[in-house]
């Protein structure tokens, strides 16, 4: 075995991870000092945990812990099912060609950058757009923060669902055809084939799926929600990543914000154990 010929195939790859991965973690260091660019990372002052203390005794933390915490679950929880229905959809279609249309068609909105789309957003609900227009009111959505995390996660389906069915289309592509026929000889109903054959093969996959989406439950994107935000909804719509953003890059206080990033983090990751766990106890106790 020429283990030496691997070694150098995998060498680019592992500097690669090394230099872009690991090393930026000593950055986490940050979190801990009143840090000065100047100074740099070994000359800026240790202040130990004062940064969290100070975010954790804040009067915005509880706000911006709860908004970033239910824009996330909303937003996990009502994207999530989308996918798997427009996928049952698609399997009933045995046209191929009108399928491949229709799967261009709600696949199409995936290629949008999140800025045209909060663009459009704007548009569509402004007091002068389309959609009050068509109701003959000029109410200002965007200015409404009731509205925000409605106007955020109905967009995201909007945009996210048809790529997402990829997956699961894909997946049901393999039911067994012979199964199918036999439940309908015996006189299964539509509802009961999609109960008894095609969501027990989903089934894995959608417990995967519901455990990587839960893996950024509180890591929800800062650029739609800052594309999105205004003055007049800033009451929902500000979250911890906007919140760092504005700290650490607008402000410039660095050490603060890379607390508030790390403490963000680590429930981040504690929820991920715990969805994790009742997840696995849910599915018979098996482990995933």
């Amino acid at each position: 075995m020429n283990w030496q010929l691997y070694l150098i195939f995998m060498m680019p790859a592992f500097i690669l991870l090394v230099v872009f991965k690991y090393l930026p973690m000593g950055g986490i260091l940050i979190a801990f000092q009143d840090y000065s660019g100047i100074r740099g990372l070994l000359g800026s002052e240790w202040v130990g945990l004062d940064n969290f203390s100070r975010f954790l005794s804040s009067t915005e933390f509880w706000r911006l812990f709860g908004n970033t915490l239910q824009l996330s679950v909303y937003n996990l929880l009502w994207s999530f099912f989308p996918p798997i229905i427009l996928a049952l959809l698609l399997a009933r279609i045995r046209s191929r060609g009108i399928r491949s249309k229709i799967q261009l068609f709600i696949y199409a909105p995936n290629f949008i950058s999140i800025i045209v789309l909060a663009g459009m957003v704007f548009v569509f609900l402004s007091p002068v757009g389309p959609i009050n227009q068509f109701f003959g009111t000029q109410i200002n959505f965007m200015a409404e923060p009731s509205a925000y995390r409605t106007i955020y996660i109905a967009s995201g389906i909007w945009q996210s669902a048809g790529w997402a069915s990829i997956i699961y289309t894909a997946a049901l592509s393999g039911v067994s055809q012979d199964l199918v026929e036999a439940a309908k000889i015996d006189g299964a109903s539509l509802w009961k084939r999609i109960q008894h054959i095609e969501l027990p093969t989903l089934k894995p996959i959608m417990i995967i799926q519901f455990i990587l989406s839960a893996g950024h439950i509180m890591s929800i994107g800062f650029e739609k929600s800052l594309a999105l935000q205004t003055d007049l909804n800033l009451a929902t719509s500000q979250i911890i990543p906007t919140y760092v953003y504005q700290i650490g890059i607008n402000m410039g206080d660095y050490g603060y914000s890379t607390a508030v990033d790390l403490f963000n983090s680590v429930i981040n990751i504690i929820l991920l154990l715990s969805v994790n766990k009742i997840v696995s106890k849910l599915n018979n106790n098996e482990g995933l």
